[in-house]
């Protein structure tokens, strides 16, 4: 081989790695670009009523209840007229909490342990629904399934509220029956209100076996 011939080979070889790198880059950064465009885009979600909120329960005009709301639903809340949120969720609910009230929602954290319900988280819950006026807002009672939720409404409609136990608890038993130890803590609730308040509330169902949330 003489000296043009390697020469010209030398110099074909090093067009044909010049095409190849300039083909790589175009194929890979479109695909790069790309890959970012998708990961800034927003997640399209299928929320776009309260109908897809977990076991929600309008319980009066003035009480809703339902299992966790996602980020979502809460304008669909406020325009249902909603101006409270009670929080029934134990942990860090700081994130609920900015969100609320950046929509100028009033918000309210009462963590309730799953396994240790007390008189005095319904209590506190009384206090709570207190900072709300029944003939001009309406407060929503939450946590994660509607178990604990639909407890407290129903605690509250039948002592507070005075409302027809039997109405009350058709909304109870929709969402859940209460196992032994919320059907014990409901039971002490009940009694404390009853002597504090000299009146005769009684619970008209026997509670079911252990569930777990």
């Amino acid at each position: 081989m003489n000296g043009f011939t390697l020469f010209q080979a030398i110099k074909n070889v090093s067009n044909a790695l010049l095409s190849l790198t300039l083909v790589t880059a175009i194929t890979v950064v479109p695909l790069a670009n790309a890959n970012t465009q998708a990961a800034e885009q927003p997640v399209k979600k299928d929320i776009v009523s309260l109908d897809s909120l977990t076991n929600y329960q309008i319980n009066n005009r003035f009480m809703q209840s339902s299992g966790l709301p996602a980020p979502e639903h809460f304008a669909f809340l406020k325009a249902a007229g909603v101006t409270h949120v009670i929080d029934l969720i134990p942990g860090d609910r700081g994130n609920e909490a900015g969100l609320t009230q950046a929509l100028g929602l009033h918000y309210t954290n009462i963590p309730v342990d799953w396994e240790q319900p007390t008189v005095e988280h319904f209590e506190r819950y009384i206090l709570a629904m207190a900072q709300a006026e029944p003939a001009k807002e309406k407060v929503l009672t939450h946590c994660k399934l509607n178990w604990r939720g639909a407890s407290f409404t129903y605690l509250y409609r039948i002592t507070v509220l005075g409302e027809d136990e039997k109405v009350a608890k058709e909304d109870l038993l929709s969402i859940w029956q209460p196992n032994v130890t919320w059907f014990t803590f409901m039971g002490e609730a009940i009694s404390r209100y009853n002597t504090k308040h000299n009146t005769s509330v009684s619970m008209s169902f026997v509670p079911s076996v252990e569930q777990d949330q």
